[in-house]
């Protein structure tokens, strides 16, 4: 019998002047652990007239991790953070009761032709701290636990496994692991995983149960002790998982909760515009009619 419950294909997303493939939420499959939403960026050529431009909009009850793989995306928040994420670093941002931001191509990029690739992913908060007071953390590339084995390289960008721990502050037990191969090899970790988990491939291709799987997709496992599998030469994959929470989570728009009532409040919030605003950015998204 197959260890993978589910097989999902990247679906194209539009986020406003950019196309995203959109893995996560799925129709039959809401959530990986704390993972709720995972965005493919890119890879986009951008010419010197276009740019990655997403206006201060809300959140609550999340964090965010946005890592790049290749180009820039300047970071403003109400808090004042003000952060160029380059590839290799991760933002995280901690929504929590609420907090807006926005991502943009940095000035001095915006007239200049540039690439940019990478993933912009959603965790749940646990239910005891979905209020809690927003937060903002910039984790280096440098700063990320990384490590080879049969010249395959590891980065764990968030979480803890083995006996590695990313600095990246998260809020429950989960991971976020990268595994990027130069040869055909095995890989055999379910025994260090733990709660639900997934396997997103980037590019190249891996081998499971004597079944090809491709990039663009993601694996979840019925059973994570379970996950064995042989990766491609020249092949990039994404595990993430953790602990799964009792409650339920519901998304709207921007919004995460537990409380289907702190979303309506956090809708109107927005609409009456009571949410802090952005400094140096007055740019305004307002409440779509569609919403995931």
């Amino acid at each position: 019998m197959s260890n993978i419950s589910f097989i999902i294909e990247e679906r194209p997303a539009d986020i406003g002047n950019f196309l995203v493939g959109r893995l996560l939420p799925f129709r039959q499959k809401r959530s990986v652990g704390p993972f709720v939403f995972i965005d493919h960026m890119g890879p986009a050529a951008l010419k010197d007239y276009e740019n990655l431009d997403v206006p201060p909009h809300p959140h609550i009850g999340l964090s965010t991790l946005t890592y790049l793989f290749e180009g820039s995306i300047m970071h403003k928040d109400s808090l004042g953070t003000e952060v160029e994420i380059t590839p290799g670093a991760v933002n995280w941002m901690t929504a929590g009761k609420g907090i807006t931001h926005s991502e943009r191509t940095p000035e001095y990029l915006r007239h200049t032709d540039k690439n940019l690739h990478g993933l912009q992913i959603w965790v749940a908060l646990p239910k005891e701290l979905e209020h809690i007071d927003p937060s903002f953390t910039h984790i280096n590339a440098d700063e990320l636990p990384h490590w080879t084995v049969d010249d395959v390289e590891y980065k764990l960008i968030a979480g803890h496994l083995f006996d590695k721990k990313s600095p990246v502050p998260v809020h429950s037990p989960l991971y976020l692991l990268e595994l990027k191969s130069k040869k055909r090899t095995t890989i055999n970790i379910g025994s260090s995983l733990f709660g639900e988990s997934g396997m997103y491939i980037l590019e190249g291709e891996i081998i499971s149960e004597e079944n090809r799987f491709e990039s663009k997709q993601i694996l979840i496992a019925k059973d994570s002790q379970l996950c064995q599998f042989e990766m491609a030469e020249n092949t990039t994959v994404y595990i993430f998982g953790g602990e799964v929470f009792p409650e339920p989570r519901h998304i709207e728009w921007n919004f995460v909760s537990s409380d289907l009532s702190t979303i309506e409040k956090a809708k109107a919030d927005w609409i009456a515009h009571r949410f802090p605003k952005v400094p140096g950015d007055d740019g305004y998204v307002p409440l779509p009619e569609k919403r995931i």
